[in-house]
């Protein structure tokens, strides 16, 4: 049986609470339904955008 530590599950409540402020974000911004329906699948994958324009930012 794989023990897990009293953290393992942090990352999910950090990428949940992501989830949820991006999808508000992206709607309240959103100027029709299909741009707010873009902005909910934007929020699904805003780990890859955060992860994309640090590395602009490092010059990677």
């Amino acid at each position: 049986m794989k023990s897990e530590g009293i953290h393992s599950h942090s990352g999910n409540a950090v990428y949940g609470m992501g989830l949820i402020g991006a999808a508000i974000y992206y709607i309240s911004t959103a100027s029709g339904f299909w741009m707010g329906l873009l902005g909910l699948l934007k929020a699904i994958v805003w780990p890859a955008f955060l992860v994309y324009e640090w590395l602009q930012y490092l010059g990677a």
